[in-house]
């Protein structure tokens, strides 16, 4: 097996900040970057004309590409009353990403309910199509993150839009960690949705109710700070260096290859003492199987 694809790493794992983050990715070896992109500096009402300018240069100057951006919210799109105002935040934050070169949001939009005609469901859903319409319009996509539902069920909500302007990003670890799913039998299955990829590795101690980890009714989001937190302890799941958690690699790699995957492979740490280290060994535990 020889991997083609590019590898990328989430900036932000750094925890460097942006223009540090960017260098910290080149000097470990990527070929792109991953940015968050919902507030502080990297919000698009926070950035002119020109600075997204200055900003795609200085990224392209270091030799890099954008893989995608993240505009996670947190919370998703559960509840009616507030999805106009997070849909029109997802547009912008979607046109950001063509200005600086990528085509790809991603996003978690929360846990889909098993019922079809639940509330909820409906409004995840409406959010969903017009993303997918506006997204589509653009060539581009918003590719909802793995891990809060099952990839099957997953499936059924996405072939239910009209459009695959809402698509899929991949992430191993999140399947195993939360709801124990397999990561293989999800990229065979999500196949026709995958537009980027996260590699992440980890272990699940626990069964637990997703919505305890992203949010829904009667349940409040975790913080990123929350998630790293829990995956650094251990009580539940936990995230790990690639390789020591229970992601199968040789399996999922080849997988991808099967279906024809050839986007990033982006490297997510969200959890660890020593980010930088980890990714550094996460960039040469891809580049073995190229």
């Amino acid at each position: 097996m020889a991997l083609s694809n590019k590898i990328g790493v989430i900036a932000d794992s750094f925890r460097l900040g942006v223009r540090d983050g960017l260098k910290a990715a080149k000097e470990v070896g990527a070929d792109g970057v991953q940015l968050y992109a919902v507030k502080g500096e990297m919000d698009p009402d926070n950035l002119s004309t020109a600075q997204r300018k200055e900003l795609k240069d200085y990224i392209a100057s270091l030799g890099l590409e954008i893989s995608a951006l993240c505009g996670d919210m947190g919370g998703g799109f559960h509840y009616k009353e507030q999805n106009a105002e997070r849909v029109e935040k997802s547009k912008r934050i979607l046109d950001l990403a063509v200005e600086l070169g990528t085509n790809v949001v991603t996003t978690h939009i929360g846990v889909v309910p098993e019922d079809a005609n639940d509330p909820v469901y409906l409004a995840m859903q409406e959010a969903c199509e017009e993303l997918g319409v506006y997204a589509k319009s653009m060539n581009a996509f918003f590719a909802i993150e793995t891990g809060p539902e099952r990839a099957s069920h997953l499936k059924k909500f996405l072939d239910s839009l009209t459009t695959n302007g809402v698509s899929v990003n991949f992430d191993p670890a999140n399947m195993v960690m939360v709801t124990g799913d397999d990561p293989v039998e999800g990229i065979k299955l999500l196949k026709d949705y995958i537009v980027h990829t996260h590699v992440k590795d980890g272990v699940r101690y626990l069964e637990l109710d997703p919505r305890e980890v992203y949010g829904g009714h009667g349940y409040e989001p975790m913080s990123h700070e929350k998630i790293a937190a829990m995956g650094t302890e251990g009580k539940i799941y936990r995230e790990l260096p690639l390789g020591e958690g229970n992601v199968d690699f040789d399996a999922y790699f080849a997988a991808i290859q099967e279906i024809g995957y050839t986007g990033y492979l982006t490297i997510e740490r969200e959890a660890g003492a020593n980010p930088a280290e980890d990714i550094r060994r996460a960039v040469e535990f891809i580049k073995r199987y190229k």
